[in-house]
């Protein structure tokens, strides 16, 4: 079975917050001493784009 897939249409102003905030998720489970991975694989995917 394909894993089905969802494309999201945003401006360049939306992609920015939405990258400040990922980051800032990531510093704060940093800050928490927790994994990130996840984080930054999307960080990774959406700047990318």
């Amino acid at each position: 079975m394909r894993k089905q897939r969802y494309y999201v249409l945003v401006t360049n102003e939306e992609l920015r917050l939405i990258l400040q905030s990922l980051i800032r998720l990531k510093n704060r489970l940093i800050r928490e001493g927790r994994f990130t991975d996840c984080v930054d694989e999307l960080i990774a995917k959406i700047a990318v784009e």
